[in-house]
């Protein structure tokens, strides 16, 4: 790749932006409330349950038949060997083995009740949020996963759910499934089998009671035809509502899993409690490390140039009438001294919140920011007329960009940038505010501990929002902030 050009294959050149990967609504495994964090995008199976009508029943019928068909045998397995093990051990509590038993019947009652979600979800479930076994704040060592299980609630819902509930709940799901399934099969196909087998001793009492009971005076009607009629009816009625009894069946288990197997609320606040926590946290770090900065910025560049001027300055009052001619030189220096300190504060005033963002909006400031910077940068504006950005959110992105610029100029030996900011409605998990930055320097980029990026990501966080950075050597770097936000119309309602 040449040294002068930005990669085109990058966000805003017609490529997937890696923003609707990293940010796709929610399903992350741990609550789509949170900022997303997964990197995969939702599976095309998820499209399934979208359609509506008989139809979409028809066309989850075979996974939904292969869920139900294998239920019985599953939870029979988990079952036999369940109790084995829970109730062996229980025997032997007196001793310590028996402990171990029964923390080992725990674990694969939790394995059978995964392998339950795993196979809703196969079957064209929406995903079932799961427990979060281990637990960050908890003490963890030997005796914390032997006594764990105990007092965990989850771990007696999975065994309650292996040991009693699905064994009789799949014996019912699993002979509805056959006797609905062999009904109609048998129904609409037996006109062409059944001719094969002697018939000799049948009786066709059905087909005859039905006669007597409402066509008492009906002409006589050949009872084999009249069966074979009446078999193919019935047939088609079961296989007309078979699509109907597999979802019925398969909701069924999906709600009793749902209440059993799957995360409570409690612990959904919980997570979000914690993860504001940090949010915040990184915040008030992200703050300190830019107070801190801006405190050694102003000490080595204006508060220098001030103390030089007001040497000058005193050197020209004591030379003023002794030697006019050297004073007058130095008003001259001190003249610019003066100038160059007043640059660098507005350029440290730029860091933070310009007029023009204020006046004209986070668009105009970017474009802006990047025809001050001394590598050439190609901006590119994808902001929603509507997006109705709050002016928190206006300022961070701003000085993200303008770190993130600053770095690429003075780091990266980058010949070209481009920046882009768009914004994206993304339905479940809100807006999003997207702001890629990408250089064609010589790569290496990474958020270690006590650089920029560090100090970025951490203000990012804050924002319960992320950062992407994908900088191999050699170059390209790519790097993007994803901070979500309400837009100020909503939020004003």
């Amino acid at each position: 790749m040449s040294t002068d050009t930005v990669p085109t294959d990058r966000p805003g050149n017609g490529a997937a932006d890696p923003a609707t990967a990293i940010l796709h609504p929610a399903t992350t495994a741990e609550g789509a409330s949170t900022a997303p964090m997964s990197t995969t995008t939702t599976s095309t199976t998820d499209a399934a349950p979208r359609r509506r009508g008989y139809g979409s029943l028809w066309a989850a019928v075979p996974r939904e038949f292969g869920f139900l068909i294998l239920t019985m045998p599953i939870a029979i397995i988990g079952l036999v060997i369940i109790s084995t093990v829970f109730f062996t051990g229980l025997g032997l509590v007196a001793i310590v083995v028996g402990i171990f038993l029964m923390v080992a019947s725990f674990y694969i009652a939790r394995g059978f009740g995964t392998l339950e979600l795993v196979r809703l979800r196969w079957a064209g479930r929406p995903e079932i949020r799961r427990p979060v076994w281990e637990r960050v704040d908890s003490a963890q060592g030997f005796w914390r996963a032997v006594f764990g299980p105990f007092i965990d609630g989850h771990y007696w819902l999975y065994l309650l759910h292996s040991l009693v509930v699905n064994p009789i709940v799949s014996i019912v799901s699993w002979s509805l499934t056959v006797a609905w399934t062999a009904t109609a099969l048998a129904g609409v196909t037996g006109w062409i089998w059944q001719p094969f087998i002697p018939n000799d001793e049948r009786t066709f009492w059905l087909n005859q009671w039905l006669l007597e009971r409402f066509l008492p005076d009906a002409a006589p009607i050949d009872p084999v035809f009249g069966e074979r009629v009446l078999e193919v009816l019935i047939g088609v009625i079961f296989l007309l509502t078979l699509p109907l009894v597999f979802r019925g069946l398969t909701l069924m288990h999906d709600a009793i899993a749902r209440g059993m197997l799957g995360a409570w609320r409690s612990e959904a606040l919980e997570r979000e409690v914690a993860e504001l926590a940090a949010s915040r946290g990184a915040a008030v770090q992200a703050e300190d490390a830019s107070l801190r900065r801006l405190e050694r910025d102003i000490h080595d560049g204006p508060q220098q140039r001030l103390v030089r001027l007001q040497m000058d300055l005193a050197t020209i009052e004591r030379r003023l009438e002794h030697d006019p001619d050297s004073a007058k030189a130095l008003v001259g220096e001190a003249r610019d001294q003066a100038r160059e300190a007043l640059d660098e504060l507005r350029a440290l005033s730029r860091g933070f919140a310009p007029p023009l963002l204020q006046d004209r909006g986070l668009a105009s400031a970017l474009e802006s920011l990047a025809a001050r910077s001394p590598v050439p940068v190609e901006f590119e504006n994808r902001l929603a007329t509507d997006a109705s950005l709050p002016a928190a959110i206006e300022r961070n992105a701003y000085f993200i960009a303008a770190e993130l610029l600053t770095n690429a100029a003075k780091h990266a030996g980058a010949s070209a940038i481009r920046l882009r900011v768009a914004s994206r409605d993304t339905g479940a998990s809100g807006h999003w505010l997207d702001l890629w930055v990408t250089d064609n320097g010589h790569g290496g980029a990474s958020p270690r501990p006590g650089h920029g990026l560090a100090g970025l990501e951490e203000r990012v966080h804050g924002l319960r929002g992320l950062i992407v950075v994908d900088s191999p050597a050699g170059g390209p770097t790519v790097i993007g902030a994803h901070v979500p936000y309400v837009p100020v119309a909503a939020s004003a309602t």
